[in-house]
């Protein structure tokens, strides 16, 4: 039965169709975060806040995926003794310094660079599982994949606006360290789930990271006073966006290389743009440099897949 659920989950259209399911859902995070801050009335500016608006998501985030994992289980989903310090480290890096990382330095730049920066995640995600932790080979296709899948990031974020030649450790710094973070957080959940349930991983470390932000941002001041039934509407949106695109994101993981599903990840602000202009009335952020964007990061995902396949 699990030779089966292997192979299953490394047939080309599961793994394509999984992973983009999991950008999807996290393209549509970028513009109902900004609706969650109108419905909230968290200001741009409001770091404090906004560290325990995403603590609270997140908090929630790991209930809804222990829950679900209990129900597809049919007993709960429970932690073993030997697990707690590996959930510990994994919402260190993914949840904790990932966005701590990422909400301080996107006060200190612009959206559009935090995007690009943000896309060189899937590089150094394939670099550190090449060449640090050996979990496969580092090969010219990979990289030309890569660097196609980039360049469709960068033109998709491109628009006249928010680039300049500007840097500064707390802006573009924090981000780029939030996308090592979110690097080394995959690797990790990779090897993990080879002893422990992705969900159960996904779901707990989200509810440690998430009591960890929440109490980050209670103490730097943060404080959610406008609450409406919309605003926790949308805060439970959230919330199951990150349980199911993570829990699965890490089941993608466990069966196949980091490569393979890591690449799609320069989907992410494909979608978000696309979605943005959709949910925020931002129609004219849909043009024909969206489209070759989208062109080329397909390009990119087929080259870098095409390889694993012929492997």
């Amino acid at each position: 039965m699990k030779e089966t659920k292997e192979v299953w989950m490394q047939k080309t259209v599961v793994v394509w169709l999984g992973a983009l399911l999991c950008c999807a859902l996290w393209g549509s995070a970028f513009p109902c975060i900004k609706i969650g801050y109108q419905l909230f009335e968290i200001g741009a500016k409001d770091v404090a806040t906004q560290i325990l608006f995403a603590g609270a998501r997140f908090f929630l985030a790991g209930v809804l995926a222990i829950l679900f994992g209990s129900v597809l289980n049919k007993k709960p989903l429970l932690p073993r003794k030997g697990a707690i310090g590996r959930i510990v480290w994994l919402s260190f890096l993914q949840t904790v310094l990932q966005y701590l990382f990422f909400y301080i330095g996107l006060a200190h730049t612009s959206g559009v660079k935090a995007s690009i920066i943000e896309g060189v995640n899937v590089f150094i995600a394939i670099l550190v599982a090449s060449l640090i932790f050996h979990q496969e080979k580092l090969t010219a296709r990979k990289m030309i994949g890569c660097v196609i899948g980039f360049a469709g990031v960068v033109l998709v974020n491109v628009n006249g606006s928010g680039m300049d030649a500007g840097i500064s450790f707390f802006g573009e710094g924090f981000i780029f360290l939030s996308t090592v973070a979110y690097a080394f957080s995959s690797v990790f959940l990779k090897r993990y789930s080879k002893e422990d349930n992705p969900v159960m991983l996904s779901g707990y470390q989200f509810v440690t990271g998430g009591i960890i932000m929440m109490l980050c941002g209670f103490g730097m001041g943060g404080t959610l006073t406008h609450v409406t039934p919309a605003g926790i509407a949308m805060l439970l949106y959230l919330a199951l966006v990150s349980a199911v695109a993570y829990s699965l994101w890490g089941v993608l993981l466990k069966y196949n290389p980091i490569s393979k599903v890591a690449v799609f990840g320069f989907m992410n602000p494909v979608f978000g743009v696309i979605l943005s202009a959709i949910l925020l009335n931002e129609a004219g952020t849909i043009g024909a440099m969206c489209l070759v964007a989208l062109v080329l990061v397909c390009v990119g995902i087929y080259i870098v897949n095409k390889g694993e396949r012929r492997k």
